[in-house]
């Protein structure tokens, strides 16, 4: 009875990180967008710092796991549950350092005056913050719907994707000395639209965490 009390507690203590991680995550992202939507080169550098914490959060939740199955001996959902801590861990730090990348752009800048005004960039990342808090919803509550309709979210994000790639390459095409600008502003795109993947993958993770197979939700 003791040890089923200490394994719900350090479960319990996997699945706080998780949250405090998916919070950090979507802070940075919104920092690193807001930095480079104002080549705001401080909040850029905030953003490169506080990516640490992040790992430490993981190292954390890989700790606790590993003394977890070598102590408790888990099985069935128990251990699943601490696979899929795992999985989403180095899914949100993967998550956490393409936040940071974004960032990195806003300091390659070097307060360059923008080639136009952001609009999609940052629509595309508040469409992937909400998925970032999807995807851990779904986990914490074993909802299988909402991760599946994170696949849905995702082809949204892929489009604004899309169009973004389109205008940027006119850019390119019709000012040719914007090209530099251009192709670091691709790379934001796909930063963003990478994140959405990581984030897929954290529903797919919810929905093992329920059913035992893993669904591909990023087709």
């Amino acid at each position: 009875m003791i040890r089923r009390k200490e394994l719900d507690q350090d479960l319990e203590q996997l699945r706080s990180l998780l949250v405090k991680m998916g919070k950090h995550v979507i802070h940075a992202l919104d920092e690193a967008v807001i930095s480079l939507k104002n080549q705001d080169c401080n909040k850029a550098q905030e953003v490169v710092q506080a990516d640490a914490q992040l790992n430490l959060m993981e190292e954390e939740i890989m700790d606790i796991g590993s003394r977890l199955i070598v102590t408790q001996q888990p099985v069935a959902k128990d251990l699943r549950r601490i696979l899929v801590a795992f999985k989403i861990s180095s899914d949100l730090e993967r998550m956490g350092d393409l936040a940071l990348d974004v960032a990195k752009v806003t300091l390659r800048l070097q307060n360059e005056p923008l080639i136009k005004p952001l609009i999609d960039i940052p629509q595309m990342a508040n469409l992937v913050k909400v998925m970032i808090e999807e995807a851990i919803t779904s986990y914490l509550d074993e909802n299988t719907d909402l991760a599946y309709k994170m696949a849905q979210d995702d082809d949204q994000v892929d489009q604004l994707y899309s169009q973004i790639l389109t205008e940027l390459y006119g850019h390119m095409r019709s000012k040719p000395d914007s090209l530099s600008q251009a192709l670091l502003l691709t790379l934001v795109g796909r930063y963003i639209e990478r994140i959405a993947d990581h984030a897929t993958n954290i529903g797919e993770s919810a929905v093992y965490l329920v059913t035992g197979k893993r669904p591909d939700l990023n087709r």
